[in-house]
């Protein structure tokens, strides 16, 4: 139990300064959410892929990463933050 405790406090979040600046357009506020979810989307956009011999390759689909961002992206514009 401890051990869940210390990998959760160790995970970075994002400034709510920075997700308030992304939902109002701010381009370089919008990057840095990119950022921080970056290895995330990589991780659900890796796909088998096979070789002329056959052999297993895993690599990041790059249509599906950047389908993934704009998706992202689209999501944080249309996002209404209520208080």
């Amino acid at each position: 139990m401890k051990t869940e405790e210390k990998s959760a406090s160790n995970k970075k979040l994002i400034s709510l300064c920075v997700i308030e600046r992304a939902l109002e357009g701010d381009i370089q506020a919008i990057n840095k959410v990119l950022k921080h979810y970056e290895g995330y989307i990589a991780k659900l956009s890796i796909r088998k892929m096979y070789d002329e011999y056959g052999s297993v390759h895993y690599c990041v689909d790059e249509t599906l990463r950047r389908r993934l961002e704009t998706k992202l992206i689209k999501t944080i514009l249309g996002f209404k933050m209520v208080r």
